[in-house]
């Protein structure tokens, strides 16, 4: 079972983190991701179903229109893990 981040593990990792915030109530990391329309932000969270898919980390997410809201904790855990944290890295990453 994935262990849950220490606060000062989670403080170090948000620093790396681009624009990601911390929800203590929730204790996740989001980030809301803007497009130019719906078809591009369609396309973004394809490449990352395909990423959270291969890592078997799912995010929780919404999208309207040209914006998409990710926010990442794991369940299992009762909040944010290395996995979170990693799944935030691969998202940055594709993001543009």
């Amino acid at each position: 079972m994935t262990e849950k981040l220490s606060s000062r593990d989670r403080d170090l990792a948000l620093a790396r983190l681009d624009r990601w915030s911390y929800d203590a109530e929730r204790d996740a990391i989001e980030r809301e991701f803007k497009f130019a329309d719906f078809a591009a932000a369609f396309a973004f969270m394809t490449r990352v179903a395909l990423i959270a898919e291969k890592a078997d980390h799912h995010p929780e997410w919404c999208n309207i229109y040209n914006k998409v809201h990710i926010r990442l904790t794991s369940h299992e855990a009762g909040g944010l893990t290395e996995k979170d944290v990693a799944l935030a890295h691969g998202i940055t990453d594709i993001s543009g």
